[in-house]
């Protein structure tokens, strides 16, 4: 402690700025993300809403686009709205991937993943709309191996700005993962389902989702939290979500 309390210490200030911009730059920095994605999601996402072509639909997808995975009779389900070009949306998946995997393997829930394209000006080849393509192409032929596609996906994201990952990338990651059906190659260059992509990120927007991530349990929005050291999610909130949506 200082000896002087009237007095201010320009180390503890010093201390405090850097420990500050290490927040900022750790998962701190969440809620500009949000933001951002919010932002350029809606120059993005709406980038087939002018046609009414969709094109070929996943026979994979729910309603609302997403891609189910566990049991149908599960009594929560939760919903993950996501950007494969989202570093927060890595961070989360980083964080909650034992809470979701070992909530589908007991059958407390099915998770539901949203996979939207908000951020394709973050890289020159539209990555987030080739990414959620290969998700459909991927889980067309299966969900049992999916979320170590996801885990594999997220491991590897492409920094935004660049080029991201190419499209023979995506399908060693799709073969890494287990998924070795020949036409998942041709689906994800052919880029099969870009067109129901960019519909289903737009009815997202139109929802009200304006950033990635987005979780709901049984429909209701669930309020996501840092851990105190502002060094990853809390997975609290989602696991009580959860535990109170499965009646345990």
């Amino acid at each position: 402690m200082s000896k002087n309390p009237g007095r201010p210490n320009p180390l503890a200030a010093g201390a405090r700025a850097d420990r500050n911009r290490k927040i900022a730059i750790q998962v701190g920095v969440a809620a500009v993300l949000v933001a951002l994605v919010a932002a350029i999601g809606i120059g993005l996402a709406v980038r087939n809403s002018g046609s009414d072509e969709v094109g070929a639909v996943p026979a994979v997808a729910t309603d609302n686009g997403a891609i189910r995975v566990g049991q149908p009779d599960a009594k929560a389900t939760v919903r993950i709205v996501a950007d494969m070009q989202c570093p927060v949306c890595k961070q989360f998946e980083a964080d909650h991937a034992e809470l979701l995997s070992k909530s589908v393997t007991d059958g407390t829930a099915a998770i539901e993943y949203n996979i939207v394209a908000y951020l394709d000006k973050m890289s020159s080849t539209e990555y987030s709309t080739r990414a959620a393509n290969a998700s459909y192409c991927v889980a067309d032929t299966g969900t049992d191996k999916y979320q170590d596609w996801l885990k594999l996906m997220f491991g590897q994201q492409p920094s935004e700005g660049g080029a991201g990952l190419t499209d023979e990338q995506l399908i060693a990651i799709a073969q890494q993962a287990g998924y070795t059906d020949p036409a998942i190659a041709d689906c994800i260059t052919d880029r099969k389902y870009d067109g129901f992509v960019g519909a289903k990120s737009q009815e997202s927007l139109d929802e009200g989702i304006d950033g990635t991530p987005t979780v709901f349990v049984n429909g209701e929005k669930v309020d996501l939290a840092l851990k105190q050291d502002r060094t990853g999610f809390d997975t609290a909130p989602l696991t009580a979500a959860i535990q109170a949506a499965a009646g345990r």
